[in-house]
C-alpha cells in the first residue's frame, strides 16, 4: 500500500466494520465492546482550521545567569577529559563545579568581573581539578622560549637527515653511470 497511510474518511470502527463485511480481516477483540458502548462523538479526522495572525509563544525562553558561564566554559574548555558518570546520583561535572566556584567568587566580590573567569580556573586548579583548553596538548604548556629551542633543534635534525639522504642518492646516481660506461667498453668481461 503506497502513498499516505493517514485514513481521512470514516472512523476506525466504520473501516473495520466494512473490512469485516467483505471478509478481509478477522473480528478484533475490541469490536463488540465498541459496538455495545459507542463514544458520544465518533472519532473522525477533521481538517484543522487555519489560524489567522501571528501565534504568540506563551512560554518565553528560559535563561539563567549561570547558562552564560556554562556556555563560555564549554566554548573554552570543551566537555573535559572524562565522560559524565551518570550512575552516581551525587555526581558533579567539571562544568558544574566551575559554575559553583564562579558563583562563590562572584558573591565574595573581591575579584573584578573581567578577571573572574580566569580566577575561577586558577582556583579549581589549586583545588586539584585540571582544566584543559580546547586544542591544546594534555602535557603542561612549556615556556615559549623552550618550545622555540626544541623546534629549532628538531628542524636542524631534520635538515641533517635530509642532506644525508640527498648525498646518498647522488652517490648512487654517480655509481650507476660509471658502471654503465664500463659495460659499454667491455661488454664480455672475462
Amino acid at each position: 500500500m503506497a502513498g499516505n497511510r493517514l485514513q481521512k474518511i470514516g472512523s476506525v470502527f466504520s473501516r473495520t466494520r466494512n473490512l469485516l463485511r467483505i471478509g478481509v480481516i478477522e473480528k478484533p477483540l475490541w469490536f463488540d465492546v465498541y459496538a455495545a458502548f459507542p463514544p458520544l462523538r465518533e472519532p473522525v479526522y477533521r481538517v484543522p482550521r487555519p489560524r489567522y495572525g501571528k501565534v504568540q509563544d506563551v512560554v518565553p525562553p528560559v535563561f539563567y545567569p549561570e547558562d552564560e558561564v556554562r556556555a563560555k566554559f564549554y566554548r573554552i574548555y570543551g566537555n573535559g577529559p572524562r565522560p559524565f558518570d551518570l550512575s552516581q546520583s551525587n555526581y558533579k561535572s567539571t562544568c558544574q563545579r566551575f559554575v559553583e566556584k564562579y558563583n562563590e567568587l562572584k558573591e565574595g566580590g573581591k575579584i573584578e568581573e573581567e578577571k573572574l573567569f580566569e580566577e575561577t580556573g586558577k582556583a579549581l586548579l589549586a583545588s586539584g581539578i585540571i582544566l584543559q583548553r580546547r586544542g591544546t596538548d594534555k602535557v603542561a604548556q612549556q615556556d615559549h622560549h623552550k618550545v622555540e629551542t626544541r623546534d629549532s633543534a628538531l628542524h636542524l635534525q631534520l635538515q641533517t637527515v635530509l642532506e644525508e639522504i640527498q648525498e646518498k642518492k647522488k652517490g648512487r646516481e654517480e655509481q650507476v653511470p660509471e658502471s654503465a660506461e664500463a659495460q659499454k667498453e667491455d661488454p664480455f668481461p672475462s
